[in-house]
């Protein structure tokens, strides 16, 4: 007698082989996606990373990016026309092969020196977004920067959740006091450019900056550097620098990282053979 086959047990093993593979495919993407949230870092000197999780609205919560594909720009939690009407930005939208250079400073541990040099070899313009204690503790280091041709950026002064700050006295005060310690070092006022510690905003704060005259800055790359004693390895860095870079990046990196520090020089040469040129942001604007 010739042997039937069995339609339901096949078609119950291909759909529970198929719920697998997308199951593991989906907790992959999660993962990966809750990793580079999870760059809405906390660069303040006693603390570590925050915890975080990727949010849906685009109104509020921590920045997060999903990336999607090597080379492209990743999908990020509000849109580049969404945060334009708050004069904020997380990359340009061009398919010019240019990078912005970006990082954040909390404290100093011997890493900026060699990144500003790295920088100047490849004359490379950076914005650094510095914390008001960094300015207060490194002034040499704030002259450097600006003779070098970057941007000294605002980044608050006690690098608090500013999402939580309801009040516009409240939040002027943060990034003012900034503001005057720079102009006391420097003898100049501060370039109004803002970045949210921790990458948590509202809406009522990116409107708060833009009534001070600030635009805010996001970011479309970045990766885990800022744990200075569990630091990636460069090979780990490589990987995430290399893969995900796209035209029209705003690059977040960490002056602490020791890392960046020692593969800031390569990474740098490995864009340019890439074809990527570095602008300040001014340019972007």
């Amino acid at each position: 007698m010739k042997h039937r086959p069995n339609y339901k047990k096949i078609a119950k093993t291909l759909f529970l082989f198929a719920a697998a593979f997308l199951t593991g495919r989906f907790t992959a993407q999660a993962v990966d996606h809750f990793n580079i949230a999870s760059a809405n870092h906390f660069d303040a000197k006693s603390s570590g990373a925050a915890d975080s999780e990727v949010v849906e609205t685009s109104a509020e919560g921590n920045w997060g990016l999903s990336f999607q594909e090597d080379g492209k720009p990743p999908v990020a939690n509000a849109t580049a026309e969404e945060l334009k009407q708050f004069d904020a930005y997380y990359a340009e939208q061009t398919e010019e092969k240019v990078l912005y250079l970006t990082f954040d400073a909390g404290y100093e541990n011997g890493n900026t020196a060699p990144i500003l040099d790295a920088l100047k070899i490849h004359k490379a313009p950076a914005t650094f977004f510095v914390v008001g204690t960094f300015i207060e503790e490194n002034p040499d280091l704030i002259k450097r920067m600006t003779e070098e041709g970057h941007t000294v950026g605002n980044h608050t002064y006690s690098h608090p959740d500013m999402s939580q700050i309801s009040s516009k006295e409240a939040f002027s005060e943060e990034l003012n006091k900034v503001e005057t310690i720079y102009q006391n070092i420097t003898g100049d006022s501060m370039t109004k450019y803002y970045r949210p510690p921790q990458g948590k905003y509202s809406e009522s704060n990116l409107k708060m900056a833009q009534e001070m005259g600030y635009k805010t800055f996001f970011w479309s790359l970045a990766y885990v550097d800022w744990y200075q004693d569990d630091q990636p390895t460069k090979t780990e860095a490589f990987d995430k620098l290399l893969g995900r870079i796209h035209p029209g990046a705003i690059v977040l990196l960490h002056s602490t990282s020791s890392t960046n520090a020692e593969i800031l020089d390569e990474l740098l040469t490995k864009w340019e053979e890439m074809g990527y040129s570095f602008k300040p942001l001014s340019a972007l604007l």
